[in-house]
């Protein structure tokens, strides 16, 4: 719903004291969030750079006449989108792949490709549904790194929807746990581990254990 995919039935969502509530999804984009998804939509046939482009579509201003007439505004902004582009493959470290299909590429580098297209979109806001999902271990860790560099060292705030409790407690300041649609905690890592409501939601209640192992 934050993101535009969905309009929800009640409530407003109101971002840097903008209401965003019913808007579209590239109105939320150019508004300051960027999203991924858990499963990856990447523009399959089209190169790595090509995607990541797509992700600077918002920030532009030059109209059809512009980039028809190719005005010195037009080769600008064509300039800089090119140039925030090849930023953000160096950062995701696919800079070499640039000219190959997105599709071709592995899939931990798809993830991280997709993630480099949010970020082209220049997000305050960026977030990342399951962005470990499908990753091995070593790619795991190199995404938890890679997610911390952007908090220490970006202007940009991460919203993390994540089951892996290794990844969640790894990276965040700040934990929502939901069980169903229901929030039931919400505090710093250290507490969360604690939480009564917590072990019983993902490990059940102490007493269920035992009857089920009786």
């Amino acid at each position: 719903m934050v993101t535009g995919i969905y309009r929800p039935t009640e409530g407003r969502a109101i971002f840097q004291g903008q209401e965003i509530t019913g808007c579209k999804a590239h109105q939320i984009v150019k508004s300051g969030i960027a999203r991924t998804f858990q499963n990856i939509r990447l523009f399959s046939n089209l190169t790595c750079l090509e995607n990541v482009l797509a992700g600077q579509h918002s920030r532009g201003a030059i109209g059809l006449l512009g980039a028809v007439f190719r005005t010195p505004a037009q080769r600008s902004e064509e300039k800089r989108f090119l140039e925030t582009a090849e930023k953000r493959l160096r950062q995701i470290g696919l800079w070499e792949h640039r000219s190959e299909l997105a599709k071709n590429i592995p899939y931990g580098s798809q993830r991280m490709l997709e993630i480099g297209r949010a970020l082209a979109c220049e997000p305050q806001l960026l977030i990342l549904d399951e962005p470990s999902s499908g990753l091995n271990t070593r790619e795991t860790e190199e995404l938890m790194g890679f997610i911390r560099s952007l908090i220490e060292e970006e202007a940009v705030t991460v919203l993390l929807i994540e089951h892996d409790i290794n990844v969640v407690m790894g990276m965040s300041y700040w934990v929502t746990v939901m069980d169903g649609s229901r929030k039931i905690a919400e505090r710093v890592p250290a507490d969360i581990y604690s939480n009564p409501l917590v072990i019983e939601a993902y490990l059940g209640r102490e007493d269920e254990a035992e009857q089920e192992f009786s």
